[in-house]
């Protein structure tokens, strides 16, 4: 994959991060079309002042996903030919490496107490996973961790923290390259 094409698809992951960071935190997964921008204005061109049209793909967000295994509402998807790519922001935990070992170990089919375990766990972090892939393999994940940041004064809360690498999720962004196969 070149380097620009790379660049390319991590700067609609960090586009799609900062529009759901805009909305807060505690929000469902949201899936987004990665769409070619002339396309998208050819079709409704009262977006004119709203998109960039030097901009080769913009993201439009989806219909929600349905609740349950995230895995199962991805393999139902398939995109029209006119969708060059996709993006999903969810919010996880993260845990430090050496935080799994404390975790209860619990069959394969009881995921969900293993997950709230992890919730439960004294040292874990909320954050934003936003992973997003183009039909032509790039891919690129962006990860915002909730107060992870040092605080600029004594008494600030602390900021958020940025983690871009697309190593972050390689099984979501393969789920995710799933969905654009034909």
């Amino acid at each position: 994959m070149a380097p620009s094409e790379q660049q390319g698809v991590a700067g609609l992951a960090r586009e799609v991060e900062e529009f759901v960071a805009s909305g807060g935190w505690d929000q469902p997964p949201q899936l987004f079309a990665l769409v070619p921008t002339a396309a998208l204005l050819d079709e409704q061109p009262e977006l004119a002042g709203q998109l960039d049209p030097s901009a080769p793909l913009t993201p439009v967000a989806q219909e929600s996903l349905p609740d349950g295994d995230l895995g199962e509402a991805l393999a139902q998807i398939a995109w029209p030919d006119l969708v060059l790519g996709c993006a999903l922001a969810q919010e996880i935990i993260v845990l430090p490496p050496d935080a799994e070992a404390e975790l209860p170990v619990v069959p394969e089919t009881d995921a969900e107490r293993l997950r709230q375990a992890a919730a439960d766990h004294p040292r874990r972090t909320e954050a934003r996973l936003v992973a997003a892939v183009l039909r032509d393999g790039a891919g690129a994940c962006v990860m915002r961790l909730r107060g992870a940041g040092k605080a600029e004064e004594p008494g600030d809360v602390p900021v958020d923290e940025i983690i871009e690498n697309p190593e972050l999720a390689p099984n979501l962004l393969e789920a995710l390259k799933a969905t654009l196969l034909p």
